[in-house]
């Protein structure tokens, strides 16, 4: 709990004559009805008992179908008469839903604290309680899911070169194949592929001449043959 001067954004509450609640035998107190974010609210209080309860509670259940929810930040306030500001509980933030459309405090204040007068809480036998609700929109924010994988057999893929072409091409490149969903062409050493970083490699992974050497082994029946292994070890969405 703390303490601040601002009057709630959203709502107040003034309750007179108190202690009539006890002695009227009402043991839950729903307020009307109060806009925030699309979404209608109401104070649901319960007066009797130890301790005061107070909870924050959709009024439209039927906004809040079962695939759907909405998550809030709010704050529930009791006026200090005497001392003119409010106790506040700090703002918690809790999801609402078809099944779970209220939440609050089962012990926002002691019945003992409440009723004494040198408190400030409840004089001549009137008290005022207050709600603010910040409606947190999630429709735009940006999610990413980091979805690593244990691979312990890479994707295999042979590419094959023909002589005829290494003189008059600059550069190759191969056809596509698919290696762990992607579609890739010729891919290489451990990178993070993205948007904008689609490729890597090796700009002098061999000498030309020593590729073109036929003593060397890397060409054969004018033709060479690129194994290629790719891990996709995660994944970022």
């Amino acid at each position: 709990m703390e303490m601040r001067e601002a009057s709630p954004a959203h709502f107040l509450i003034k309750i007179e004559s108190f202690s009539l609640l006890q002695k009227c035998g009402i043991d839950k107190y729903e307020t009307k009805e109060f806009d925030v974010g699309e979404y209608k609210w109401r104070l649901i209080i319960y007066p009797n008992g130890d301790y005061i309860s107070v909870y924050l509670a959709t009024a439209d259940k039927g906004a809040l179908r079962v695939s759907k929810e909405v998550n809030v930040v709010f704050s529930i306030f009791l006026f200090n008469q005497i001392s003119n500001i409010y106790l506040s509980s700090l703002g918690i933030t809790r999801r609402f839903h078809a099944l779970k459309s209220e939440w609050g405090f089962s012990k926002f204040i002691s019945k003992k604290i409440l009723c004494d007068p040198s408190k400030g809480y409840l004089v001549n036998d009137n008290c005022v309680f207050g709600a603010e609700v910040c409606v947190l929109n999630t429709t735009h924010a940006a999610i990413e899911c980091l979805s690593l994988k244990n691979v312990d057999i890479p994707y295999k893929h042979e590419w094959v070169i023909y002589n005829n072409v290494f003189s008059v091409i600059y550069m190759w490149s191969s056809e596509e194949f698919e290696a762990g969903g992607y579609k890739c062409v010729h891919p290489a050493n451990t990178q993070w592929f993205s948007a904008s970083v689609n490729n890597s490699g090796w700009l002098s992974f061999i000498e030309f001449a020593s590729f073109n050497d036929p003593t060397k082994g890397f060409t054969a029946n004018k033709r060479c043959l690129l194994d290629i292994e790719i891990s996709v070890e995660a994944v970022a969405q």
